[in-house]
C-alpha cells in the first residue's frame, strides 16, 4: 500500500505498520516457544553422553566392520519372511480398503450421513496408529510370529490405501457414469463399467506404492517379535554381535533398494 516518506512522496510498502507489528509479534512468540521447548529438552538430556557420542559411534563402527559375511546363510528365511509380511499385508489391506473407499467416496457411498462417517472413521483410526503399535497389540492377542506382522501391516495400510482410493473415486469423470446410468444400468453395473475402469491405474499405483512402504516397515516389526529379519537384528543387538548387525543392515538396505527399483519400474509402466 502507498505511504508517505519524510519528503511527502508516496512509497509502496508490502505491509502496513499494524501488519508489520503483528508480524514481528508472531516471530517473537515463535522464538519464545522454541526457547522454552529447547529449555525443556535440555533439562532432560544428559549432555555428557551427547558429547561422548562420536567416540561411542567410532567404537561401534570399529566393532561392526568388517561384517560377518558367513552369517548371510542364516538370513535367507528371515528376509523371505519380511517380504511375505509386506506382500501379504498389502494384499489383505487392499481387499479391505476397496469397499471402505467406495463407502467413503461422496459419489458412491449409500449414505453420506451414516455410512460415510463410519468409513472415514475406519480410515482415520487405522492410519493414526503405527504398525509397531499394532504389532505389539496383536502379539499380545495372537502371540508372536509372522502372522501378527502380516495383520499389523494390513491394518496399518487400510487407511492409507482407502484414503487415496476414495479421493481417486471422487475425481472420476462423472459423465461416463451418467452415460451408463442413462442406458438403464443398475448401480453395480455403473460401478463396474463406469467407475472401476477409471480408477484402475490409480489403484495399481497405490498398491505398488504401499507395498514399497510396507517393505520398509516390515523390516523392523521383528524388533517387537512379529517375525522377519527384524527378529535377527534384535537378537544380534541383544548379544552385541556388531558384525552381524552390520551385515543385517546391509541386507535390509539391499532389500529396500530393490523394492524401490521394482516399484519405480511398475509405476512407470502403469503411468
Amino acid at each position: 500500500m502507498p505511504v508517505q516518506d519524510l519528503k511527502g512522496q508516496k512509497v509502496w510498502q508490502r505491509r502496513t505498520g499494524r501488519e508489520r507489528l503483528s508480524h514481528w509479534i508472531m516471530w517473537l512468540i515463535g522464538v519464545a516457544i522454541f526457547a522454552y521447548c529447547w529449555q525443556q529438552i535440555s533439562a532432560s538430556t544428559t549432555w555428557f553422553f551427547v558429547w561422548d557420542a562420536p567416540r561411542i559411534a567410532d567404537d561401534i563402527w570399529t566393532r561392526a566392520t568388517p561384517p560377518r559375511w558367513e552369517y548371510i546363510t542364516q538370513l535367507g528365511k528371515p528376509i523371505w519372511d519380511t517380504l511375505n509380511i509386506a506382500t501379504l499385508g498389502t494384499i489383505f489391506s487392499l481387499i479391505l480398503a476397496v469397499p471402505v473407499a467406495f463407502l467413503a467416496a461422496r459419489n458412491t457411498t449409500p449414505s453420506r450421513f451414516f455410512i460415510r462417517p463410519i468409513a472415514l472413521l475406519i480410515i482415520v483410526s487405522t492410519r493414526s496408529i503405527n504398525s509397531l503399535i499394532w504389532a505389539l497389540l496383536l502379539i499380545a492377542i495372537i502371540g508372536p510370529g509372522v502372522f501378527a506382522g502380516v495383520i499389523a501391516i494390513a491394518i496399518r495400510s487400510i487407511g492409507f490405501c482407502a484414503k487415496l482410493l476414495y479421493e481417486a473415486i471422487e475425481e472420476i469423470d462423472q459423465t461416463q457414469a451418467e452415460a451408463i446410468t442413462a442406458t438403464g444400468a443398475s448401480r453395480w453395473q455403473v460401478m463396474a463399467y463406469g467407475i472401476v475402469p477409471q480408477i484402475l491405474p490409480a489403484f495399481a499405483g497405490i498398491a505398488v506404492f504401499r507395498w514399497d512402504i510396507n517393505i520398509r516397515e516390515s523390516t523392523v516389526l521383528g524388533l517387537v517379535g512379529a517375525g522377519g529379519i527384524g527378529l535377527q537384528l534384535s537378537s544380534s543387538l541383544n548379544v552385541l554381535a556388531w558384525p552381524q548387525v552390520s551385515l543385517i543392515l546391509l541386507v535390509i538396505l539391499a532389500a529396500v533398494v530393490i523394492s524401490e527399483w521394482v516399484s519405480a519400474k511398475v509405476r512407470g509402466a502403469i503411468i
